[in-house]
């Protein structure tokens, strides 16, 4: 007996092969596995993992938050992660075409597109405000260093100066050429162009020189998201240099952006050292450290610490956005996906902790130096990032040369995920048109780059941090966790458990254990729907500071996640109405793989995927094959097409 793969008339040529339509030189691959890991290191190590890790550790009582962070990384993080690098890696395609396995849920791909374009959004303006501190650094003393700036307000007060001084007299003649607007000031006359300002006995907390730089310099903030405000033409000049930097980096795809790589996803470690190193010099870390890891047993019997655990390890490696399908969908096919996984979710991990000993060894200084409780001191989000550590920096010696590397290392984390989260975008518009996009890569890039910088602009006004803060508190939150639970029970119940292993199977030589299959069909699905109403049950609508967003302001936010999570519900109808018969035939016939599901290179279709009928065919000198009536094996009915899946083969 020969198999077909040995007689001349159907013998395949690999090298033809990847040449073809359907070859590898048609879309791309990472040049070495190098790349890969390090482009996905860079996409799930983000500023997450810098600014809210250590925070929630914190505050979700230290070293006890460990447990069920560890536990949910196992039962939530990890099962996500490898099924979304699997999937993309066994079809080679980015999310819309990797849902073809199960047409009915096609519209996962579109979400995960869309809420793509959200984050890229306003994710680069925080890049911007980045690139703003790292220039303002360049200079012998740091414009948030001290209160003598025109856009200090009456309550500035240096921490080298105060000992978290609550209430203090100020009588202050303030020359300035702009109205100041400030949520701070209390029994403020102003006169525009302001001069004589006058405030007597006002009492109210310290605000740092940063905290005033941040506000006042950098975003100066409107009073409100209805009040926009002007053009904050700086920003705008530095948004087009952030997605230019963006846009030169992808301009070859993962050809040019697995260069990259090499320098952003290693650079942030270098610094973490570099910055671990200084703070533990620093009068005070021990104690900042202390309150890092002091395990706090009693927190671990409320509901908020498993369910911050949870989002915290979902968020940090940013599954269900599409970018991890579109990195892994570059490999190769017989990728040691599983062993990449691990790697990259566990250097994931490491990231976090590591990085929140840094931080917590600055914030232990700063604490010290004002003389107040580490717990007064710590902050998330952007207010660790631009001002709790800037203001710790500029009390170091050489502080200029700390600032430096600490916005070096906010740019290139930041850049990381840009990479990935603009290259989501890029490839599915790729896949979905490829005979009309795909040679035009380069300037389809340019295009996206070009609509996604003008759509920023409105978050670089006065008023455009609260746009920021909305996109961001919405955009990214309830959706994910909607996909990422349509997503492992389409895989699981529609598709089928067991195809998706013979699939991995397929590549790795290996199928998933026990762990995976109960993972993904039934314990992570479980706990993130949990997660989910557990998070509605608390909803409260959006607040930045003392600051209530306004309802309709909360109703936009809204819309935005209906606008990708809908498209999930809507294309399943749009899907349903594609077939005939009665709703439940046409239901079955829209969760069946279409007939272009499969790995992307023919050499790889082998198996039920091969052209020869869907299964590897042995022959010998004489046979005939038995007639579409005949006896099959899981033969389905479309209308009038049958689709054979398992056709057998028998000597005549």
């Amino acid at each position: 007996m020969t198999t077909c793969n040995m007689l001349p008339c159907c013998k395949k040529d690999p090298e033809k092969a990847q040449k073809s339509d359907r070859g590898e030189s048609s879309r791309g691959n990472w040049s070495n596995k190098a790349e890969f890991l390090l482009s996905m290191i860079g996409y799930a190590v983000g500023l997450g993992n810098v600014w809210r890790f250590p925070y929630l550790a914190f505050e979700d009582g230290g070293g006890a938050f460990l447990i069920p962070y560890l536990i949910m990384l196992f039962v939530a993080g990890l099962p996500i992660f490898y099924l979304e690098v699997s999937l993309g890696q066994f079809c080679s395609q980015g999310p819309i075409g990797s849902f073809n396995c199960v047409p009915i849920v096609k519209g996962l791909g579109l979400a995960m597109v869309v809420i793509s374009i959200y984050v890229g959004v306003y994710y680069n303006v925080v890049i911007t405000y980045t690139l703003y501190y790292l220039f303002s650094s360049f200079t012998s003393d740091l414009p948030w260093d001290g209160c003598a700036h025109w856009w200090n307000t009456p309550r500035c007060m240096d921490m080298m100066t105060s000992r978290n001084a609550s209430c203090f007299n100020v009588s202050e003649v303030l020359n300035q050429s702009e109205t100041t607007t400030s949520p701070y000031f209390t029994n403020v006359t102003t006169v525009t162009p302001v001069q004589n300002l006058t405030l007597n006995n006002t009492c109210g907390p310290r605000v740092s020189p940063s905290e005033d730089f941040w506000k006042y310099r950098v975003l100066q903030i409107s009073d409100g998201i209805d009040n926009p405000g002007k053009i904050r033409w700086e920003l705008i000049l530095v948004l087009f240099l952030a997605w230019a930097i963006v846009f030169g980096c992808l301009i070859k795809g993962v050809k040019s952006s697995g260069k990259a790589v090499y320098f952003t996803a290693t650079f942030p470690y270098i610094v973490l050292s570099i910055l671990l190193v200084r703070g533990l010099t620093l009068d005070g870390a021990s104690e900042g450290i202390r309150y890092f890891f002091e395990p706090k047993w009693e927190k671990l019997l409320t509901a908020k610490v498993w369910k911050d655990a949870a989002t915290q390890i979902f968020y940090s490696l940013s599954a269900s956005w599409g970018g991890i399908i579109t990195l892994s969908s570059y490999n190769k096919f017989n990728n040691n996906c599983y062993r990449d996984s691990l790697i990259v979710v566990f250097t994931n991990s490491f990231t976090s902790i590591f990085a929140g000993v840094t931080i917590f060894a600055v914030i232990g200084y700063m604490a010290h130096v004002l003389g107040t409780d580490v717990k007064e001191v710590a902050a998330e989000g952007p207010g660790l990032a631009f001002v709790i550590y800037p203001e710790a920096i500029s009390k170091m010696p050489l502080a200029p040369f700390w600032s430096i590397l600490f916005f070096l290392m906010l740019l290139t984390l930041g850049l990381g995920t840009m990479f990935a989260t603009l290259e989501t975008i890029v490839t599915s518009l790729t896949d979905a048109f490829p005979a009309q996009l795909r040679h035009r890569k380069s300037l389809l890039t340019l295009c996206v780059c070009f609509v996604l910088f003008l759509l920023g602009i409105p978050m670089v006004t006065q008023g455009g941090f609260y746009f920021l803060h909305l996109l961001d508190s919405y955009a990214a939150s309830y959706t994910l966790i909607v996909c990422a639970v349509v997503e492992m029970v389409a895989i699981s119940h529609i598709y089928g458990l067991q195809r998706f292993c013979d699939d991995i199977k397929m590549m790795t030589g290996y199928y998933p254990n026990m762990y995976w299959r109960v993972t993904w069909s039934f314990l992570s699905p479980a706990i993130l729907t949990g997660i989910f109403f557990y998070s509605l049950a608390s909803y409260k609508p959006l607040v930045l500071d003392k600051y209530d967003f306004p309802t309709w302001a909360n109703v936009i936010g809204w819309l935005t996640m209906i606008s990708s999570a809908g498209l999930i519900p809507a294309t399943a109808i749009y899907q349903i109405m594609q077939h005939k018969g009665t709703f439940f035939e046409r239901v079955r016939a829209a969760c069946r793989p279409e007939s272009t599901w499969g790995p992307y290179l023919s050499v790889n279709r082998t198996g039920r995927y091969s052209s020869s009928g869907k299964h590897d065919v042995t022959v010998t000198s004489n046979v005939r094959l038995l007639s579409e009536t005949s006896t099959t094996k899981n033969t389905h009915t479309d209308g009038t097409k049958i689709l054979l899946e398992d056709v057998e083969i028998k000597p005549s």
